[in-house]
């Protein structure tokens, strides 16, 4: 699936059922950066993963925290390749060479953050700067 695809049938919801998992989520917010402007890019992600987890009855899990650490640090990465001789390379590419960033039990927010402030409410509704030093 191209990541035009994914955008697309994860805006209209017709992903099968249970098959988005952790990496997807960041495949997904990988391909809204290569198509969009960063703030465009996040608004878009942000509003299509609300969607998708209250049609599935869990609008509980999303974290605010979370998801915007992980987009900004998938950003980040981006930006460090930009000069790199991959720079504009496709998801696989992206993925091979930062896959820590597709860990999700244990994964790279535990470098930044207090496991108990990740299960936060506080950390749910709004961004949470990072309170774990390096």
């Amino acid at each position: 699936m191209t990541d035009d695809e994914l955008i697309h049938a994860f805006e209209a919801d017709t992903l099968p059922e249970g098959s988005f998992h952790h990496a997807d989520h960041v495949r997904l917010a990988f391909a809204y950066l290569s198509r969009y402007p960063v703030l465009e890019a996040l608004e878009k992600f942000v509003s299509a993963l609300m969607r998708f987890a209250a049609a599935r009855g869990k609008s509980d899990l999303y974290s605010e925290t979370i998801t915007h650490a992980y987009f900004f640090l998938i950003r980040e990465r981006m930006a460090r390749c930009a000069g790199a001789e991959w720079a504009g390379a496709e998801w696989e590419d992206f993925a091979q060479r930062n896959s820590d960033l597709l860990v999700w039990e244990g994964g790279i927010l535990g470098r930044y953050y207090q496991e108990s402030t990740l299960r936060s409410e506080l950390a749910r509704a709004v961004f949470v700067f990072p309170d774990k030093c390096i």
